[in-house]
């Protein structure tokens, strides 16, 4: 009797496990990625992949969904051995990614979307639309979305696309899931809708690998935790169990008493100064993205620039950089010189840089080397008689890449394989090298790991000792009121108000984002 009560309680433990990937090692042209990793995945659990850029989640997560298909190890799929070829193998088995960038067609509707490459058709071949239709539907209903199944994906805000996306993977019957930087797009009532939607998932058994950066969310979401530090298992454990301080240790290998740098900041004069800007929409639609905003910046100062999404303050720093043309009117002051919004070459030469808020479609060209990357606004200044001097921009960009502690094999190396830390270090790196008076940040931080991070927070004030002046602009509050000496929020073009470090708290600046 007791032992066949054992061998059920067993039963029942197995059953419950969905995915098991034991030992599992991947090495690319004799560099190991990852070196006996273990990973397990349970039915109704959120189970958080964490570690620094370049730790290997990637290259785990490419090996669960088929993508490379060579490596050392073994995967369990509901107790049963399996080994992926493909995509399609993966997906068949039930496994299914929601990428940062969404893999929806915007051009096809949503359901052409939910049936591309598996669409239902009778006999005789033709498709069964009202079938496709009325699926959809039900698909839609289980996230609690209800919309117009026949309009263009592209009709929709990104919140409604990744809940398509989502509804994608239920429609393959997927019971693996794997949430991959999922609110890097969202504000904060589409992740509270998106949490809804994952507990959701939880009862009905799927089970979630949740990949992200925010310990926000690592907490708020995560049933177990699993750390990779440079391709190796550190270990897992419930969250309840793994607090804070530890997990940052697991990550980066060593004790951060500090999520924040110290920041003493040693105010100048007026570094730069705008007047009365405003910007017509980049659309082109009747009205400005800008309303008539003012304000100064002083040496060694950083200013943050509040705002929810659509309030303005990226459009700000493009119109500012020239971005968008003939489209804005303001008067600017750099260093005591008044100049016209000219183009973003001209705001190089003058001092004005601007690091925008996606690296991979507008601040790298990833299939070039990191010295391409970091000397390509200043060719310049390795040129000579319409010829590049090779050498010293070799030189210029190694210099670059200690200073910016850019881990790589050469610079040499292509972009696109490093570490979104390691990119985003060279996408700041291109116009250190330019030897800039202003820097614009949008989102700096944005997709890098706890020890990039502060190892740009450390960036900004030496840049700021130096002299330099910073803008800011990020959507993680904490950020926003450690690193800034004085804030500014606007709300739909406008400013609402200015609070200097000492007086910002996040209700003020919440409450001003809203118009309040």
């Amino acid at each position: 009797m007791m032992m066949t009560m054992m061998k059920t309680k067993r039963k029942r433990m197995t059953e419950n496990i969905l995915l098991k990937m034991m030992n599992i090692g991947k090495s690319f042209a004799s560099v190991n990625v990852l070196s006996n990793v273990n990973f397990e995945l349970k039915s109704g659990e959120v189970h958080i992949l964490a570690g620094e850029n370049g730790a290997g989640k990637s290259t785990l997560i490419k090996i669960l969904c088929g993508v490379y298909n060579e490596y050392k190890g073994e995967i369990f799929v509901q107790n049963k051995l399996c080994k992926f070829n493909s995509v399609h193998d993966a997906a068949r088995t039930g496994i299914t990614v929601i990428h940062q960038e969404l893999s929806l067609i915007n051009e096809l509707s949503v359901v052409d979307n939910l049936f591309l490459g598996r669409e239902i058709s009778g006999k005789t071949g033709w498709l069964k639309r009202s079938v496709q239709e009325s699926e959809a539907k039900k698909l839609l209903a289980r996230l609690g979305l209800e919309i117009d199944v026949n309009k263009y994906v592209e009709e929709f805000p990104m919140s409604v696309k990744q809940m398509i996306e989502i509804a994608k993977a239920l429609a393959i019957d997927a019971k693996i899931i794997i949430f991959d930087e999922p609110t890097s797009a969202l504000n904060e009532p589409d992740v509270v809708k998106l949490f809804e939607i994952i507990q959701n998932l939880k009862k009905q058994g799927c089970g979630i690998v949740y990949i992200t950066h925010k310990m926000k969310e690592i907490y708020n979401i995560g049933d177990r935790i699993t750390v990779l530090r440079d391709g190796n298992y550190i270990g897992t454990d419930s969250k309840d169990n793994l607090l804070r301080n530890k997990l940052v240790n697991w990550m980066v290998g060593r004790e951060m008493t500090q999520q924040f740098p110290e920041r003493i900041p040693k105010l100048g004069k007026t570094k730069f100064q705008v007047d009365n800007c405003s910007i017509d929409d980049p659309a082109g639609g009747p009205f400005k993205v800008v309303k008539d905003i003012s304000f100064k910046v002083r040496e060694g100062e950083i200013l943050g620039i509040a705002g929810l999404q659509g309030s303005g303050n990226s459009e700000l720093f493009n119109g500012l950089f020239g971005t968008y043309g003939k489209n804005i009117s303001a008067k600017m002051i750099i260093d005591d010189i008044e100049y016209k919004i000219g183009t973003p070459a001209q705001s190089i030469n003058r001092g004005l840089t601007l690091l925008t808020n996606d690296r991979k479609l507008t601040g790298l060209v990833l299939n070039m080397s990191i010295a391409d990357n970091v000397t390509l606004p200043s060719l310049k200044s390795f040129s000579k008689n319409g010829f590049i001097k090779r050498n010293e921009e070799l030189n210029a960009a190694k210099i670059c890449s200690e200073r910016l502690r850019i881990k790589s094999h050469s610079v040499l190396q292509e972009t696109q394989t490093l570490s979104g830390g390691n990119q985003q270090k060279v996408a700041l790196g291109k116009w250190w090298e330019t030897n800039p008076k202003i820097l614009l940040l949008d989102e700096p931080t944005k997709g890098v790991d706890v020890g990039a991070k502060h190892e740009i927070y450390e960036l900004m004030n030496e840049w700021t000792n130096e002299g330099m002046a910073i803008l800011l602009i990020t959507s993680e509050m904490p950020e926003l009121l450690a690193m800034s000496d004085r804030i500014i929020v606007m709300h739909l073009g406008q400013v609402t108000a200015e609070f200097t470090r000492e007086e910002a708290t996040q209700e003020k600046i919440l409450n001003a984002a809203m118009g309040g």
